[in-house]
């Protein structure tokens, strides 16, 4: 493979096409005479055929050199573009940021702690990718993504988890349920339930599998549903009940829609988080960021206990 022009070469020819002199053009980049001399001599041996032309004092281009100003006249404006691009980035507030978060996250979450960080980052550009923890996994690792909002995933080597808050699992049920009516879950009807549950492709489904395996219970019935708005409006229809952390349906608890109760005398926790690549630094983006979302998740954590 060839290796690329000399872009100080390309320049250097750019500005002798348009003043068509040696001296003139070794005035304006501040050169020798020779040094343009043996610069243009260089880029003709590396493209292999003749660029200029001698008449007189004057110096024109050739055919080929022709057609070389007309993509070094686009090549030099990429660059300056390019440039100037990256110059922005360093400039305070302006940047991007490609988050990645759970649904859950999307709706509970991520407004405002998005609204506070555009106050102190106006010209930062956001983009924000949903999925379930496996799939921002790899995109983290693509990577298509900076951070990421999940749960604590299965050790990954690349991946370094930042702790922001701990939720409990608990049963969601209906207010006419005979659960909700007792205060508390029947143990011998549990496994018999009709169980409304997210994605068995997920963490959380996981995590509620080998709760339920410890406990010595197989789940005999659950319905697979892809979105946690859907399992709680047919958990209150009453086709069953799910096992959601109360948070996230903290609305529909304190109005009495549903009612939240234990799994059993033994909780089940999750681990809330940011994740990213190990051992990267942070911009002041970021840290930004996680520490907005430090304490939207502090804020959450108490008004659960209220």
């Amino acid at each position: 493979m060839k290796t690329p022009l000399d872009s100080r070469q390309l320049r250097a020819f750019c500005v002798l096409a348009r003043t068509g002199s040696f001296t003139q053009t070794a005035r304006e980049l501040h050169l020798t005479q020779s040094g343009i001399s043996h610069s243009m001599k260089a880029l003709e041996n590396d493209i292999g055929c003749r660029l200029l032309d001698r008449l007189g004092k004057k110096v024109v281009l050739t055919q080929a050199g022709e057609q070389l100003l007309q993509h070094s006249a686009k090549i030099l404006s990429e660059m300056e573009t390019a440039r100037e691009s990256i110059t922005l980035l360093g400039k305070w507030g302006r940047g991007r940021l490609r988050l990645g978060a759970s649904t859950t996250a999307c709706q509970h979450l991520i407004p405002p702690v998005l609204r506070e960080f555009k106050e102190s980052f106006p010209e930062h550009a956001i983009a924000l990718e949903t999925g379930d923890t496996h799939q921002l996994v790899a995109a983290l690792l693509q990577p298509r993504i900076d951070l990421a909002l999940s749960l604590e995933a299965e050790k990954e080597s690349q991946l370094e988890f930042h702790p922001l808050f701990t939720d409990e699992l608990q049963f969601l049920v209906s207010p006419l349920h005979p659960w909700a009516k007792a205060g508390h879950a029947e143990r011998s009807e549990i496994a018999r339930e009709n169980h409304i549950l997210y994605s068995k492709r997920s963490v959380t489904f996981g995590l509620i599998e080998n709760y339920f395996r410890r406990e010595g219970m197989t789940l005999k019935t659950v319905i697979e549903v892809g979105s946690m708005e859907a399992t709680k409006e047919l958990v209150k229809l009453g086709l069953g009940v799910s096992i959601l952390a109360p948070w996230i349906a903290k609305q529909e608890i304190e109005e009495g829609s549903l009612v939240a109760l234990p799994l059993g005398r033994r909780k089940l926790q999750r681990r809330w988080g940011i994740l990213h690549w190990r051992g990267k630094r942070l911009n002041l983006a970021e840290e930004t960021f996680i520490g907005l979302c430090e304490s939207a998740c502090a804020k959450l954590h108490m008004q659960s206990k209220e």
